[in-house]
């Protein structure tokens, strides 16, 4: 599963950044690092961007990034 997909309120752990260059490094200078726990706060009006809230702040990002976030599999999930 992806960030993108992650319904409000729930919380998972970066399993792995994607992207490349610029935009990865950009992922990444923003705390979105593997093992990170993150949590989806809202979701704007029109669906995008999502506000998350991880390492003790709230980070808004937009749907295509998100999508580039993969998140750990719980273990009732197919990864």
């Amino acid at each position: 599963m992806t960030l993108d997909k992650l319904p409000v309120g729930q919380t998972r752990r970066i399993a792995a950044v994607g992207g490349q260059g610029a935009l990865r490094r950009r992922l990444l200078d923003m705390g979105l690092t593997p093992k990170t726990q993150v949590t989806v706060q809202k979701v704007a009006p029109m669906g995008d961007p999502i506000e998350l809230r991880l390492r003790g702040y709230e980070l808004t990002l937009r749907l295509d990034d998100a999508r580039e976030i993969a998140l750990e599999a719980t273990d009732g999930e197919a990864k």
